[in-house]
């Protein structure tokens, strides 16, 4: 068995070796294909690690976008704003060099997509976003180097390039468009896709120079066309073959201006467009031929300007408030002075405005601000150039009195040279416009005036720590005594308005009432400032401001926030802000009435006269107004208004240290006549009120013209009683109480107590008034002044006020006798025409005189007092008509004991030898009158006047001596032909008079013993 075994096995083994051999030989050829196939794999997955690795390297920092990052970039459009004038007609395009207008897919005609597509991507609709064929034909035409070179780039991977990527041309970037285009395809549809595209694709320029983003922005800004469907084959081919290179085929160029060349490279670009569009039929033959055919050139837009060009300054504005009211509704716990000073988010805001697609509304209306600027542009209408101050600049605000709508502005002359809005953003000091604001307005709220209120346009002495003391002046010079509160305002008189901001109301509450009224500017510091009623703040006011404080008036009283936008809405017109007209009673419809009032006879009899003349309207439609300007007229202003509109306006220069000309003081009047003159013929319907509402509680009553109280029986005789309206509320109740009759005498332009001993005809006697403020004390509180101003001050004299005669006296005459009877006066000597005698002499030495008598003797008698007596302070001189014949007088000194001095020397007239004074040789003669051929007088001639001071002096030419003229009548009359009063009467040919009149005209008659001569011609005097 064993060996049975053995064989068994050796055969087994003789049978193996026989088969090894062939078994060898496959086992290598399967070992050689494992190999090769285990190298095949590890090739694969080498070039596929490097790849990998290499694609890796190059999008290693990009973050992996998800669904919503992609769909909120590629939703996201920056898009162009608009602005429109009220009526809803366009201003311009907001500020940016590229005009965005996105629309939806919907909006979008198959012929532009079919146009796009077959010239940019013929297999968009099929591949995922990468076409490789056209891929690879772009890599082998750059490996070439071939001549034509295509980017082979889908339209998906131009959008994953414009949205996500810069856009230089390298490989690095390449591969990112490959994967980003792969990976919106899986979250977008090819209408999103395309639609993106569309909106986001440059377009190069419009005709007005800016840069069109998106097929809308081009369709208007190539062809003004707005709605898509209106293109026709052809002009959507020229559009389509644009993004490709679009500087390259842009028609215009960045002004607008029309570029052939590019036009030219355009329309062959335009030509492959629509022989594609052919090629992938998406046209017939018959339209390809008819698109080939179309004037392209000539369906153009016409090159426009910019808003920026035609409006600069409003567009500007536009942009600057329309920034605001984004910044408010972003940050609506803040308030509007706060986000003024927050440059930060107002630019963040400005930046959302600019690219958010906003419509901005505004209230300007398209022609009265036409017409504003009509004035602002003419050259004319100011100072020339200067070298050395620049351009006479101009600012005006017209304002709508119940809603505080900006109708129209002035911002500027010349943006290109001052870009500042001079309207809304310059502050300059207001001069007397703020004088009914912060004085007259809050005194008469709180019923301490009214306008027949008695004010003491006296000095009024003011601490200044840097001067020592500052006693305010009138821009007339001098001090007009006790006024009406609407004669201060009327002639716009300084020293009352201080005192009602001082005095009267104080500057806490006179501020804090101004800023009810839109007054935003002021600071700590104009907390200090006593002047500040007449302009002296630490950074003043604008020019809107100020006009919306004016326009609270005419609106009754109630405050409504002066505002340019009227609405904003978004890019498909959702209103996203509305403005709310908020009025806010400030004060009563009384108070309003009675400063329209005041402010209306400012035009009538005060310092706007001119516009009765200048104004078209005047007496059509009611205006009032204000003037003001500045120390040396830096600034000059008027504040108008009617019933519906208000009209503020400023003349000046940039830098305040220079002042206007002369014809530049009234330039503010002038430039608001001829701005009302323009809007009220351009747009008349604005103008609507004939009258200002007079409201309930409104009374006349007539007043005592020293206090403003009752009058009484002492009031009448002194003849100065007021009527004017009142408050009803607050019409006075009590009787007049500061006049009394009263003997007095007067010394150093001060009324005192005469002494016992004071001689009765060296008294006077009459009614007088008891000043709050006695002459006395004002002249001792001026004395102590005067020691500490280190400005210096002028003589005491100017600081008396007019009526400083009418003062009650208080104190004692001073004058102490001296014990001695007064010296002779001196230097006596006679002057005459026509028989009367003026009589001058020298005054004397001695302290204590009080006075002069004069003394005649008539044909050789004795001499006589005449009863014409000069008291000490006037001036030295005696007039006496004479009796006829010959005639003598002497002068003799009263002290204040009544003690007469001796006789002066004799002074004489004789008919027929004429006057002698003392010292003469040789008198003169004069022939005796002819009676009998004496003819009536002729009329005077060579009639002249001076003005100095509100003082007039009148001259003439004596007539001749033949007809023995004895006196000249002077007459006086506020018009040409008005009816003429006598002023006085001189035997000289010149004389003098004080008035309060700006101007008026002056006759002058002679008198001889026939009578009175017809009057000279008229001559006109201006004050």
């Amino acid at each position: 068995m064993a060996r049975d075994n053995d064989t068994s096995s050796n055969k087994k083994q003789q049978k193996n070796k026989a088969k090894a051999p062939k078994r060898s030989k496959w086992r290598w050829v399967w070992a050689t294909l494992g190999w090769l196939t285990l190298l095949g794999f590890a090739a694969v997955l080498f070039a596929g690690g490097a790849v990998f690795g290499y694609v890796s390297s190059i999008v290693k920092d990009d973050p992996v976008r998800s669904r919503a990052d992609i769909e909120a970039k590629i939703n996201h459009n920056e898009m162009t704003g608009f602005a429109y004038f009220r009526d809803g007609s366009g201003i311009g395009q907001l500020r940016s060099e590229e005009d965005r207008r996105p629309i939806s897919y919907d909006e979008i005609p198959a012929s532009v997509i079919d146009a796009v597509i077959a010239i940019e991507d013929n297999n968009f609709d099929h591949h995922i976003g990468v076409d490789f064929k056209g891929t690879m034909r772009a890599v082998k035409q750059r490996l070439l180097k071939e001549d034509i070179q295509t980017g082979g780039s889908t339209l998906t991977q131009q959008l994953a390039r414009r949205v996500f990527l810069n856009l230089d041309k390298t490989d690095n970037r390449k591969v990112k468009e490959i994967l980003l285009a792969v990976r919106l395809e899986r979250f977008l549809s090819k209408p999103e896709i395309i639609t993106a595209y569309l909106n986001k694709v440059p377009f190069g320029n419009g005709s007005n120079g800016y840069q069109v983003y998106g097929v809308k922005a081009a369709a208007k800004g190539i062809f003004n066309i707005t709605n898509l469907n209106d293109l026709n084959i052809a002009q959507t081919a020229y559009l389509a073959g644009l993004p490709q290179l679009p500087s390259a085929y842009s028609a215009f160029n960045g002004k607008g201006d029309f570029n052939e060349e590019a036009f030219a490279r355009a329309i062959k670009r335009q030509q492959l467009v629509l022989f594609r569009m052919l090629e992938e039929n998406k046209i017939s033959r018959e339209q390809y031929n008819e698109a080939l055919a179309f004037d392209i050139k000539g369906s153009l837009a016409q090159q426009t300007k910019k808003a920026y060009e035609t409006y600069p300054y409003l567009m500007l504005e536009t942009e600057r408030q329309g920034a605001l009211v984004i910044a408010m509704m972003n940050n609506p716990e803040m308030s509007k002075e706060e986000l003024l000073g927050s440059p930060q988010l107002l630019e963040e805001a400005r930046q959302q405005l600019l690219t958010g697609g906003y419509r901005v509304y505004t209230t300007i209306d398209k022609q009265v601000y036409n017409s504003m600027h009509k004035v602002s542009e003419n050259a004319d209408n100011f100072s020339p150039y200067s070298e050395k101050k620049g351009l006479e600049q101009v600012a005006a605000i017209m304002l709508d009195n119940r809603t505080g709508a900006i109708l129209g502005m002035i911002e500027g002359r010349d943006f290109y040279t001052e870009q500042m809005n001079y309207a809304t953003q310059m502050k300059r000091q207001p001069g007397s416009t703020m004088k009914p604001i912060a004085a007259y307005l809050p005194a008469m709220e709180l019923g301490l005036i009214q306008p027949a209120s008695i004010i003491d346009d006296s000095p009024i002495i003011l601490r200044d720590y840097s001067k020592g003391y500052h006693i305010p002046v009138n821009a007339s010079g001098g001090y007009k005594g006790l006024v009406t509160a609407r004669t201060a305002l009327n002639e716009s008189r300084n020293v009352p308005a201080v005192k009602v901001f001082n005095q009267t109301v104080g500057i806490e509450q006179a501020w804090e009432f101004s800023k009810k009224l839109g007054i935003t500017t002021l600071v700590e510091e104009d907390y200090g400032a006593q002047t500040g009623v007449l302009g002296g703040l630490k950074y003043g006011v604008t020019v809107e401001e100020l006009t919306n404080a004016y326009s609270t008036i005419a609106n009754g009283g109630e405050f409504t926030d002066a505002y340019m936008i009227e609405k904003i809405t978004d890019f498909k017109g959702n209103v996203v802000y509305k403005h709310k007209v908020e009025p806010e009673r400030v004060f009563s419809e009384q108070t309003a009435y009675l400063m329209t009032d005041m402010l209306r006879t400012v035009i009538t009899d005060g310092t706007a006269k001119s516009l009765k003349s200048d104004f078209k309207g005047y007496g059509k439609i009611p205006i009032v107004g204000k003037t003001g300007s500045t120390q040396n007229y830096a600034d000059v202003w008027f504040m108008g208004y009617t019933p519906d509109i208000s009209l503020g306006v400023w003349i000046g220069y940039k830098e305040p240290i220079n002042t206007l000309s002369n014809a530049g003081k009234s330039r503010a009047r002038s430039i608001w006549a001829k701005v009302m003159n323009e809007v009220t013929e351009s747009k008349p319907e604005i103008f609507e009120n004939k009258q200002f509402d007079k409201p309930e509680g409104i009374v006349t009553k007539t007043v005592s013209g020293y206090s403003g109280k009752l009058p009484t029986a002492l009031t009448q005789q002194a003849g100065k009683m007021v009527t004017d309206i009142f408050n009803a509320k607050y019409v006075p109740t009590e009787s007049d109480d500061v006049l009394v009759r009263a003997k007095y005498v007067t010394y150093e332009g001060v009324n005192y107590i005469p002494h016992d001993t004071t001689p009765s005809d060296m008294v006077l006697e009459k009614v007088v008034m008891k000043r709050e403020k006695p002459i006395k004390e004002l002249v001792d509180d001026l004395q102590k002044a005067f020691s500490s101003m280190k400005g210096g001050h002028k003589s005491l004299s100017f600081y008396m006020p007019k009526d400083a005669g009418e003062d009650a006296p208080t104190k004692l005459d001073p004058r102490v006798d001296d014990g001695k009877d007064p010296s002779a006066p001196g230097d006596v000597q006679m002057t005459s025409a026509g028989g009367a005698a003026k009589i001058t002499f020298a005054k004397n030495a001695e302290k204590d005189v009080v006075g002069y008598r004069l003394y005649r003797s008539t044909g050789g008698g004795p001499f006589q007092s005449t009863g014409n007596v000069v008291l000490t302070g006037q001036d030295t001189m005696f007039t006496d008509s004479g009796s006829g014949g010959n005639y003598a007088y002497h002068i003799t000194a009263v002290d204040v004991a009544g003690r007469e001095s001796a006789p002066s020397a004799v002074v004489s007239f004789d008919s027929w030898e004429g006057i002698r004074n003392p010292g003469d040789s040789d008198p003169g003669s004069l022939p005796e009158p002819d009676l009998d051929n004496l003819a009536p007088p002729s009329a005077p001639a060579q009639v002249g006047v001076l003005s100095n001071e509100q003082e007039i002096t009148v001259t003439w030419g004596a007539n001749a001596s033949e007809e023995h003229i004895t006196t000249y009548q002077i007459y006086f009359s506020d018009t040409a032909d008005g009816t003429y009063s006598r002023l006085g009467s001189t035997p000289s040919t010149q004389f003098s008079f004080k008035t309060d009149a700006a101007s008026g005209w002056i006759r002058v008659t002679a008198i001889n013993a026939l009578g009175e001569s017809s009057p000279s011609a008229s001559v006109q005097f201006n004050n």
